[in-house]
């Protein structure tokens, strides 16, 4: 279940040909629980994306060891997806089944159970047939916790997972979580809530879309380190050039 480490090497992502990270180098150890944190805009989302394979890499290279693309499963921000089409529970979370055969392959047999075994452990049993637009937002985002189960990978990127979800919603997800990490997988996600990360993240990454620190999160979060992420914020322009060399 131990993934091999994922190594950034000088890596640069742009969005509308302007940098969203660059120049980023380091290592996500096997097995690591990794918080990624910084002020908005600071290509956080953009580099999990990169992480997973759905945003190019404009310079340097991520090393992922070898790892297959369906081995590593990202959570999207629960905001940016769409509910209105009538789809079940169930349906959601067996998604994480295809991700791991493919859209042209027969589920297993056991995936269904599989499914609801993982509805259940997410405090949804009996939500089965639930169509997700009726969901609530906490609901929902244990829907998606479901299919991760399911996905069974082991690298795990969590975009917020834990926005806009009560505090009993994200202490029982959060206990995922660390119940995933102590299994081995490699969990890395994106945060605000600074609180829970010096509570509940060993490694953390400080991102300014440039590396601020990146190690122990005491040491990563010191209040230097906070500062410097804060003025390099203050210091972008939304007028700056495009970069030429950013197709």
């Amino acid at each position: 279940m131990i993934p091999p480490p994922i190594v950034l090497h000088d890596l640069t992502c742009v969005h509308d040909r302007h940098p969203a990270v660059h120049h980023l180098s380091g290592r996500f150890a096997p097995g690591s629980l990794t918080a990624i944190v910084g002020p908005n805009g600071a290509g956080k989302t953009t580099l999990l994306r990169a992480l997973a394979g759905l945003h190019p890499v404009h310079d340097g290279r991520i090393d992922r060891g070898g790892l297959a693309p369906d081995r590593i499963a990202l959570l999207a921000q629960v905001g940016t997806l769409d509910r209105s089409f009538p789809v079940s529970c169930r349906d959601v979370v067996a998604l994480g089944a295809w991700a791991r055969m493919g859209a042209f392959r027969r589920l297993p047999a056991d995936a269904a159970a599989r499914t609801d075994a993982a509805l259940q452990e997410v405090g949804l049993a009996g939500f089965e047939r639930r169509l997700i637009g009726t969901l609530s937002a906490g609901q929902f985002q244990r829907v998606l916790f479901a299919r991760l189960a399911v996905q069974d990978a082991p690298v795990l990127l969590l975009d917020e997972p834990f926005n806009a979800v009560d505090a009993r919603t994200a202490a029982e997800l959060m206990a995922l979580v660390r119940l995933w990490h102590q299994q081995g997988r490699t969990v890395i996600a994106v945060t605000h809530d600074l609180d829970l990360v010096v509570r509940e993240f060993p490694e953390t990454l400080l991102l300014a879309r440039a590396p601020v620190a990146w190690g122990p999160t005491a040491r990563a979060l010191s209040a230097e380190h906070r500062l410097r992420a804060r003025l390099a914020a203050e210091a972008w322009s939304d007028a700056a050039v495009p970069c030429r060399d950013a197709a």
